[in-house]
């Protein structure tokens, strides 16, 4: 029955789209998950896309799938780079992961043209400003 089905709450795990410095040193924007528990998660898998209206027209983005097998407590994983042309839709990450043969999800949303730099803070464990949704 669906009442019998435990559904765990995702805590301690962020994705954080963060503006760096790219080798020619221009700038680029990059999703990272970060994991702020005290033990490693597993088995992750992140699932993106971006959807929306840009221009009075719909868009929706590819979707791309990463395996990123596991992400070590206080620590952190580049998932993608995002392009700045993207902002403009609402971009999903779908998050599953393991914790103690358990299985995790988390949907992770941010919202048309809430990446840019008002909503920027300084990001625990990466140490670099970006935009945070834990």
């Amino acid at each position: 029955m669906k009442k019998d089905i435990i559904l765990p709450t995702v805590e301690d795990v962020g994705v954080a789209v963060v503006k760096e410095k790219n080798q020619e040193g221009g700038d680029e924007w990059n999703v990272y998950l970060i994991n702020f528990k005290n033990e490693a998660i597993e088995g992750v898998l992140v699932t993106s896309t971006g959807y929306g209206e840009l221009h009075g027209e719909a868009r929706k983005t590819s979707t791309l799938r990463h395996f990123l097998d596991t992400v070590e407590a206080h620590s952190f994983a580049r998932i993608e780079p995002i392009q700045e042309e993207v902002f403009g839709l609402s971009n999903e990450f779908w998050l599953s992961f393991y914790l103690h043969k358990v299985m995790y999800d988390k949907q992770y949303i941010f919202l048309a043209e809430s990446i840019c730099e008002t909503n920027c803070i300084q990001i625990p464990v990466i140490n670099k400003r970006g935009v945070l949704i834990k």
